[in-house]
Order: structure tokens, then sequence, then C-alpha cells
């Protein structure tokens, strides 16, 4: 019998319910008046955003060896979802799993924050100090967030491969060239665009609020998940406008870094990875 390539999209479905005690204790935390013993959130300005994305230039020019070195695991795992989309015949979940690896990055750039953390103490950083964070003791929680975010691009996969059947159709286009033909010159390809565009834009929100603070937060305390992601919940719901303008600013960065074959995330993702540390250190006391 012929092996067959396991569809990562049922099995999301069958660990979704491996996130529900998480996920009702930080609604039990959202819900509650009680915000006495959270971390105090703090309200920022566009100008926290400027210094805090200056801070994490100069930390990316102070450890520059050290952070490429690190996020050379970008490009590569972004090449590695194109070449899987075109060698699978993924082609109309290209763009969703190359906009989606956004909803994945804080993952990766954990160790990054714990750069930015040490080189705050004081001291010569080098790139091993990356590795502090399975050191940890919110490691494990660590983990758990990140699977979350994984299974939220997952989810987000499923979305968009029914937005795809449901406005060009079942079949799969002959080739990429023909897809984005389809794509940008027919009414159905533009809906797509439209709604995928909308619906997209909820999911990355989702992972804004989930994400913003919540990483940095875990290393730097020995807060639960649950207390992270409802700190990190308050923080947009406290500067909606600055933190949805933060989210433009990665947004737009990403898409600059992804033009050239992907290469200048290179650069982009640890300037932002740094700069998002210390966006913590401002909105978080």
């Amino acid at each position: 019998m012929a092996k067959t390539i396991g569809n990562p999209i049922s099995w999301a479905a069958r660990n979704i319910g491996a996130t529900g005690d998480h996920i009702t204790e930080s609604v039990h935390h959202i819900g509650s008046a009680d915000t006495r013993h959270l971390p105090q959130v703090q309200t920022l300005t566009m100008q926290d955003l400027k210094a805090s994305l200056q801070a994490g230039y100069n930390d990316f020019l102070e450890t520059r060896a050290d952070a490429i070195f690190i996020i050379l695991v970008y490009p590569i795992a972004g090449l590695l979802m194109f070449g899987f989309g075109l060698n699978r015949n993924m082609v109309p979940l290209l763009a969703p799993l190359i906009m989606g690896f956004a909803l994945v990055g804080p993952i990766a750039a954990v160790g990054l924050y714990e750069i930015s953390r040490k080189r705050e103490q004081g001291g010569e950083v080098h790139w091993l100090d990356a590795l502090g964070v399975f050191r940890s003791p919110s490691f494990g929680a660590i983990l758990a967030l990140g699977f979350y975010l994984v299974m939220l691009l997952l989810i987000w996969l499923m979305v968009a491969q029914s937005i795809y059947v449901h406005t060009l159709g079942p079949d799969l286009p002959t080739s990429l060239g023909a897809f984005v033909t389809q794509v940008f010159t027919t009414g159905t390809g533009w809906s797509m665009i439209i709604f995928g565009n909308a619906i997209g834009f909820l999911f990355a929100l989702v992972a804004l609020a989930m994400s913003v603070v919540s990483f940095p937060l875990l290393l730097d305390r020995p807060v639960g998940l649950p207390v992270a992601v409802v700190t990190s919940v308050r923080v947009l719901r406290h500067n909606p406008g600055v933190i949805l303008a933060w989210g433009f600013i990665v947004a737009a960065l990403l898409i600059i870094g992804a033009i050239p074959m992907l290469l200048g995330l290179i650069v982009v993702m640890p300037v932002l990875g740094h700069a998002t540390w210390h966006l913590y250190r401002r909105a978080v006391v």
C-alpha cells in the first residue's frame, strides 16, 4: 500500500481540544474585574514604538553576528514553506503560508528576547545566551503558547483553503502563473483577495493580542501562561491604537523583508524581536 502524507489540518482538529484548560482559565481572568494580582500595564504612545524600534536596532547592531546566526532559521523556514507549496500542489496556500508565518514568528524570536534581557543586565552577550530560554522556569508555558500559535496557523490554513474553494472552485490551478493570472484578472479572484485579507486580519489580531508581550513576560517573571496572555490582551485593550499601529509596522516590515526571496528577514526579524522586548518593558510595569 502506498504511503500518504498526513493531513496537518486534521491533526490540528484533533489537538485543538488540548488547549481547553488554558483557554478557559485565560477567559476567566479576562472576565474578572480583580486585576490587582496581574501585572500593571502602561499607557503607550507612538513615541514608544519609535523608541522600541530604535532600541531594537541598537541591540541588533551590538549583537549583529549573533543575531544573524540565530535568525537564519526564518528565511530557511520560509523557503521550505514555499517549496512545500510548489511540490505538494498547494499553490493556492502559498500566500496564506507566507503570511501565516508571521503568526508563529514570536516563537522563534524568544531567543532574541533573551539576548535583549541579558544585554539589559549589562556585560558581554553571546549567541549562546539565547539558549537560556531552555533553562527558564516558564519554558513549559512558552512551549504551550507556541503550540497555540501553531494551532492558529493551521486553522488559518483551513479557512484559507475554504475561501479558495468557495471563490475559485475546488480545482487546483495548472501552474503558479495561471493561478496568479486567475487571482488578479477575475472577479472571483478579487473576491478571494478581499475575503482572505479581511479574515486574515482577524487571525493576525488574535495572534497579536495573545503574543504582543506574553513571551517576554514569561521570560522575565514567574507568571503562568493565563496571566501572560491576559496581560497581553490588556495591553491591547489599554492601547488599541498604538498596538494596532505596531501590528501594521510589523506586517509592513515583514513584507519588505520577504520581497528579496525572504532574505531581508535576516535583518528585519532580529530588529523586530529585540524591539518587542523593549516594547514589553514600556508596556508592563
